[in-house]
């Protein structure tokens, strides 16, 4: 069973949402941390709502701060931890999608998921496990758990933009390449960006990229 979760909202800017994005935070972040790219990206997209949920647990030992799941060389956690972390969160994303989509009268084919760093990595793992595919999903300087299971257990092929800077230090740039091929490999529609010269963030370039995205793949 999911748990619920806490989020932010920006509605259409043309008062009626013919589309949704759902902003993925990364890991010791919380919704509040991506909601405002909706003020940046939602005049472009004046159908789109926007919605940015929290991550159920608390940052162990940390006063501020959420995750998705435990990640073993941060929290000691065991490889078996974060696996089990994992899916949870993954039951989490979903069912928060087909609230939001329910709320907001709106299908699948007319959402995407915008994640960053650990929430890339949820979006990645969560998109193509569900029963229909969505419209679109965003992966900034994230990677693809678990990618010998992802042909076996892929029930839905969103297209995927993957975009990294390559001077990241938190997830090292080659987890670029590798991610993309093994969504070319499991049959996906995979798009990349690098965001030159830039770490672990989301740099002006990659913003203006992800947004010509969402505007492709996007009902209007």
């Amino acid at each position: 069973m999911s748990r619920v979760l806490r989020f932010g909202r920006k509605a259409a800017l043309s008062g009626q949402a013919k589309s949704l994005v759902v902003f993925v935070h990364g890991y010791g972040a919380d919704g509040a941390d991506l909601l405002g790219l909706a003020d940046v990206l939602g005049p472009h997209l004046p159908d789109t709502a926007f919605a940015a949920p929290d991550a159920a647990e608390r940052l162990p030992g940390a006063p501020f701060g959420r995750q998705w799941f435990a990640i073993p060389r941060f929290d000691g956690s065991t490889q078996a931890q974060a696996a089990a972390g994992l899916k949870m969160a993954t039951q989490d994303l979903s069912e928060f999608v087909d609230q939001r989509m329910a709320y907001e009268g709106v299908g699948p084919q007319a959402v995407a998921l915008v994640g960053f760093s650990q929430g890339a990595m949820l979006s990645l793992h969560m998109a193509p496990r569900r029963a229909e595919p969505i419209a679109a999903v965003i992966s900034i300087s994230g990677q693809l758990l678990q990618p010998e299971r992802l042909a076996a257990e892929t029930t839905a092929k969103p297209p995927i933009l993957v975009m990294h800077g390559d001077q990241d230090d938190v997830v090292p740039f080659p987890e670029m390449t590798a991610t993309c091929n093994a969504l070319v490999a499991a049959g996906f529609e995979t798009y990349g960006h690098v965001m030159e010269g830039s770490g672990h963030t989301i740099a002006q370039d990659g913003l203006a990229t992800a947004l010509a995205f969402l505007t492709k793949t996007l009902p209007h």
